[in-house]
């Protein structure tokens, strides 16, 4: 045993009676039925009659099933047993569960699982041999609750080291040097052995020389050495004792004379080395029930931690966060500060049906071995990528309990999730107390019960004569008789089963009850009037599930605070029941309830349903552009980061384009001057002249096509210079972009301009007219501008109106949403659009670069936009931007 030499611990024998032991001998054993004898009014009578109630319960709330979970997920043999079998152990307290919480958040922090797989189960063959392999663990603080669990153990070094001097357990076997006389023996017992195997040899060999045999054979029979001879050729062994004959009687298995001692000396020596293996293996024997008790409870206490392992590796593969304990209540006022909620949790989902949606346990086991999951410093959330986050199935919901309720009542319809929510609360009480972390969100918290006692399903028994009635009474009766201030009470449909008047009088009176006698009761009914206990006394609180009224199909949601209706004529209409019947059954709901105004209470309620849908429709689409808007920042702070190079890029090809230009110039024109040297030579002097003004003509048309058509600013100071609504203007401020003012200047001598889809502020000083324009700009060309301003507002107004349904987020030009089809041919453009198309994601926009020139690339693009299913709408180009095209793609 290398464990205390792993976490640095002294060999101590540990205190009687092991606290571990006695915690799994009080959770093992299984449901057993009270007989009809059993007095609850003693004390041991109420305690087993709890302790049978709460196994039944645990088997209801299907307990076992969750355990079965943890099953693939333990390494001990004793682990896996008892988790299949439903008999993960449960904190006694609340300090103990807070010490499993402890335990498990411990385990998640560990850079990889831990592996017992090699430690054996040997209570029961103690007596016998025992085997351990060590487990590998930091010894640091954030691991100290795995640490505390063996800092007790004694793990019995000395005897360890003994017997791993005296046997190798991995082959099974005593070795030579466990004592000085099996060394002896061993020693003689080769040397006898190997004598007789040479003469056996030899006397096998001349057999085959002489054809006794058609090869030579040296066998054992009877524990005893000797050669095989032909039954017609055993002459060849004379004086040999016929050990075994063949099964064929062809064979005779004869030892010679000679191999007589030997074989002898064999014997007495292998029955000595038996008896001296025997002496050895008592006297470790003796030395090991000595320590029988240290060991069981070492083995204890690794199972202790298997188990702990065990809840970390599960609360990763569903994604679990750990929950917190509420803490008790001093006049009102919680010790911890909280006072508003006992349970807080958020969107939990039931461990049993979330399965189906997460990776399949045998898949882990497999890769558990190899898995590496490191949380985060301090913070008890898994976050993994191997382990995949939880899906919406099933729907998670919220429970939300205030402090000082004692009753809940959950109304709603049939199917409506009320039991699933009901046993979902149960389960996670269950699993707190083992200290498994919750597939909620955020920091679940919830009280501690020392039971949790369930009354769901139907309790009809033939043998004892009791209805469905008879028996929920039953249980109920028991329940009430052993509940107390700590308890949890979880009641399904309540009162059903008999007369519903005597049904909601008897519930109500057994909630009456249960408000001044448990910490916790949560009921389903479908009785109304039980909602109304709220109205006179705070201690309870309504809940309803969530039905929608548009699809008729419940939302599985928890409406706490409210009251459900059962839905039952609204959905009995939509099946088809005939209008008279419906409109009867109205009748008759509005003489049982004449105090109640169903009408107001069913419009408030839609309209509360509608307010909820909007508010979480504004949610979505809020949550959607602000994640458009964190793409389009990490797009632009992409490119920003890589400013530089794509300048240097840019440079360099408007460089090598400029230069190729001025070769093709150059060519050129010393084309034209050899033409000219040509037609010299045959043309006379009176065509000199002609001949001169016709190249020099030429040249300059060379030059004039290669002139740069950038525009040059019209340099004008500030103050002489007036922009007005409408016109065009070179900002400076925007490295002299063409803009169009949209707002008068101001005192503050700025004005507003529009870039693109973009409106910045700029001072009158850093804008500068256009080529060809002076600040006495014709009042023919303002309006003109003014009109065409006024007409690219209107269709901006109509585009944004179109967006109200569908929001494309910032309409911002990268080169990521950007196409150029410049210096392409039609067909070749064409091709780069569609597969540009193609390749956006919904609700995106793309910039089509199609250029000016000669205006085909234009039509072609507009073509395309225009048949193309994917595109809902394009702008064309407009005065502030030339050239190019905005799609909106589907």
């Amino acid at each position: 045993m290398e464990l205390c030499n792993t976490f640095g611990f002294t060999a101590v024998k540990p205190p009687p009676p092991p606290i571990l032991c006695r915690r799994f001998k009080s959770n093992h054993h299984r449901p057993t039925a009270l007989s009809s004898t059993t007095t609850s009014t003693t004390p041991a009578g109420r305690l087993a009659l709890a302790e049978s109630l709460q196994n039944e319960t645990l088997q209801t709330l299907e307990w076992p099933s969750v355990c079965d979970q943890l099953t693939a997920f333990t390494s001990t043999a004793m682990g896996s047993t008892l988790a299949r079998t439903g008999r993960v152990p449960l904190g006694r307290s609340p300090d103990e569960s807070r010490k499993l919480l402890a335990q498990t958040a411990a385990a998640v922090a560990l850079p990889r699982p831990l592996d017992f797989s090699r430690i054996k189960d040997v209570s029961r063959i103690v007596d016998v041999s025992v085997t351990d392999e060590s487990c590998q663990l930091e010894s640091c603080v954030r691991y100290s609750p795995l640490l505390e669990i063996l800092q007790n153990c004694n793990f019995l070094m000395e005897l360890e080291q003994k017997i791993g001097f005296c046997i190798d357990c991995t082959f099974s076997m005593i070795l030579d040097r466990a004592s000085e006389d099996l060394e002896i023996i061993r020693s003689e017992r080769k040397r006898n052995m190997e004598n007789l195997e040479l003469l056996l040899k030899q006397v096998s060999a001349r057999i085959f020389q002489a054809g006794g045999m058609d090869r030579p054979l040296v066998t054992k029979r009877r524990s005893r050495m000797c050669v095989g001879v032909r039954s017609s050729r055993r002459s060849l062994v004379p004086g040999g004792v016929v050990l075994n004959v063949s099964s064929s009687g062809a064979t005779y298995f004869m030892e010679p004379k000679e191999a007589v001692d030997l074989n002898n000396m064999e014997v007495r020596l292998s029955n000595s080395e038996k008896i001296e293996e025997q002496a050895i293996l008592s006297l470790l024997t003796s030395e090991i029930a000595e320590f029988k008790t240290e060991i069981k409870y070492l083995l204890d206490k690794i199972l202790e931690v298997d188990f702990a392992s065990a809840r970390a590796a599960h609360a990763r593969w569903m994604n679990g966060v750990c929950p917190v304990l509420s803490s008790k209540v001093s006049k009102g006022v919680a010790s911890d500060g909280s006072d508003a909620l006992s349970i807080d949790v958020d969107g939990i989902q039931h461990p049993l049906l979330l399965e189906t949606s997460l990776r399949r346990l045998p898949d882990l086991v497999a890769s558990r071995s190899r898995s590496s999951v490191p949380s985060d410093e301090g913070n008890d959330t898994i976050n993994s990528e191997k382990f995949p986050s939880t899906s919406d199935f099933p729907v998670p919901i919220d429970i939300k309990i205030k402090r000082g309720t004692r009753v809940v009542v959950i109304s709603g319809p049939n199917t409506g999730g009320k039991t699933a929510s009901m046993k979902t609360l149960g389960l996670s009480s269950v699993m707190l107390k083992a200290g498994m972390f919750l597939p909620a969100r955020n920091n679940p918290r919830l009280p501690w019960f020392d039971l949790i006692l369930a009354d769901i399903g139907d309790h009809q028994s033939l043998e004892q004569n009791l209805s469905t009635f008879s028996g929920h009474l039953s249980r109920l009766c028991k329940i009430l008789e052993v509940a107390s201030d700590k308890s949890l009470i979880l009641i399904d449909e309540i009162g059903s089963g008999t007369d519903p008047s005597e049904g909601v009088a008897l519930s109500a009176s057994i909630l009456q009850y249960l408000k001044g006698r448990v910490n916790l009761a949560v009921v389903t009914t479908h009785y109304a009037d039980l909602s109304c206990l709220k109205e006179k006394d705070n201690r309870f609180e309504n809940a309803a599930m969530e039905f929608s009224l548009e699809t008729l199909q419940p939302t599985y949601r928890i409406l706490w605070g409210s009251t459900g209706e059962s839905n039952a004529l609204n959905i009995a209409k939509s099946i088809g029941f005939d209008k008279k019947v419906i409109e009867r059954a109205q009748t008759w709901v509005g003489r049982l309830m004449p105090e109640k105004d169903q009408k107001r209470k069913g419009l408030l309620y839609l309209s509360l349903v509608e307010e909820r849908s909007r508010l979480e429709m504004q949610a979505r689409r809020a949550a959607s552009l602000h994640a458009d808007i964190m793409n389009l920042y990490n797009e632009i702070q992409d490119e920003a980061e890589d400013i530089d190079s794509r300048e240097a890029a840019l440079k360099a090809k408007e460089s090598q384009q400029i230069q190729g230009e001025l070769n093709a110039a150059k060519s050129q024109i010393e084309t034209v001057v050899k033409q000219f040297e040509n037609r010299l030579q045959t043309a006379g002097l009176d065509q000199f002249n002609s001949l001169l003004k016709t190249s020099e003509s030429e040249i300059a048309s060379i030059v004039e096509a290669h002139r740069p058509t950038d525009f040059l600013v019209k340099e004008i100071d500030g103050p002489s210079f007036t922009p007005q609504v409408g016109e065009q203007v070179l900002v400076k401020e925007l490295g002299n972009k063409l803009a169009t003012v949209v707002e008068a200047p101001g005192d503050d001598d700025t004005i507003l301009v529009q870039y693109g889809k973009l409106r910045v502020r700029a001072s009158v000083s850093s804008t500068r007219a256009l080529p060809g324009n002076d600040t006495n700009t014709s009042t023919s060309a303002v309006t003109r501008l003014k009109k065409q301003g006024q007409r690219n507002r209107n269709f901006r107004k109509t585009l944004q109106d179109m967006r109200e349904d569908i929001s494309y987020g910032p309409v911002v030009q990268t080169s990521k949403n950007t196409v150029d089809l410049r210096g392409m041919r039609v067909e070749e453009a064409s091709h780069h659009l569609n597969m540009a198309i193609g390749g956006k994601g919904s609700n995106s926009v793309l910039f089509v670069i199609h250029g000016m020139g000669t205006g085909i690339l234009k039509e072609c693009t507009y073509e395309i936009l225009r048949k193309h299913p994917r595109v809902s709408k394009f702008e064309q180009e407009s005065p502030t931007n030339y050239g190019c095209t905005v799609a909106y793609i589907k």
